[in-house]
């Protein structure tokens, strides 16, 4: 039996960020977003676990230094069967960029493995699993729009009634996560252990509602600051945006511009393409991890 699973990557349209917590990671008040950008998982029986992965990420690990490889290992522990799987991970969603694609990549693999292997696990209880794994891990189980809260993996479904279509600018080089954490901490300085998330109650109301032109005017990202001083360039790729509401996803390097028409959207990508490694058009919110087999 052949298992397939095709995951979203994500943005995040509000991203505060609280203050650092004793267990090093930060109180965060995000709401995430899934577009369609997708990796494809293909899981299939083998006499052991083995990884391969194509396309954006040919140059990832294939063991327990990825998240994917991680995802198996851990789901056959908790259900105690034997990590026997074939996996093929092909990437379009670019590494260290913001978008969540090693997170979206072990939510894929724990949706197809629980299948391929019987597990008999819900959705629920695998997004348990996937938030021992990383913050971001779970998202991609529900897709659609959804509060995050903790240190982003208590997730609470928002009903939003909005169809957005947003223009990527995806950089040449990627951004670690934590060191754009790291920064962000180094700026706030004294502050960094007391400073309050921004709240992301208005953007919520504005997506519940449908109001398309408060979404843009609400964007919000606490870290921001943090990924243009380690990339200065990233200040330029927002001001060709001109009147366009762009804002960086997540840590970065991404940076996605909210298009309110088709005249706008093309704009965009004109002026973007130059200086970018690639611009996409996607479409938001979709839905989560989508599971496919072959007999």
């Amino acid at each position: 039996m052949t298992i397939r699973v095709r995951v979203p990557a994500k943005v995040n349209l509000h991203l505060g960020v609280g203050p650092l917590r004793t267990d090093g990671y930060h109180e965060v008040a995000t709401v995430f977003c899934a577009v369609s950008l997708y990796d494809d998982i293909v899981a299939e029986s083998s006499e052991t676990l083995r990884l391969t992965v194509d396309g954006e990420g040919a140059h990832l690990p294939t063991d327990q230094g990825n998240l994917a490889y991680r995802a198996a290992s851990l789901l056959a522990s908790e259900t105690g069967v034997k990590p026997e799987v074939s996996l093929h991970i092909h990437k379009q969603i670019p590494v260290a960029a913001g978008l969540a694609g090693g997170s979206a990549d072990a939510a894929g693999t724990l949706l197809a493995c629980n299948e391929l292997w019987k597990t008999g696990l819900t959705v629920d209880e695998l997004a348990g699993l996937a938030s021992t794994l990383g913050s971001d891990v779970a998202f991609p189980l529900y897709g659609g729009v959804a509060l995050g809260a903790g240190r982003g993996e208590i997730l609470t479904p928002v009903a939003a009634d909005v169809d957005l279509r947003l223009v990527l600018a995806i950089s040449h080089q990627g951004l670690s996560t934590p060191a754009v954490y790291a920064e962000l901490d180094r700026l706030r300085g004294d502050a960094a252990t007391t400073e309050s998330a921004s709240d992301p109650e208005g953007i919520v109301a504005a997506l519940r509602r449908g109001d398309v032109g408060a979404v843009a005017e609400l964007l919000c990202n606490d870290m921001q600051s943090a990924s243009l001083s380690l990339r200065h360039t990233l200040a330029n790729v927002l001001e060709l945006g001109g009147g366009a509401s762009g804002l960086v996803s997540g840590s970065g390097p991404t940076i996605f511009f909210l298009a309110r028409s088709a005249d706008e959207e093309h704009h965009l990508v004109a002026a973007l393409a130059p200086h970018c490694r690639r611009t996409l058009v996607v479409t938001a919110p979709v839905p989560g991890a989508q599971l496919s087999y072959t007999p």
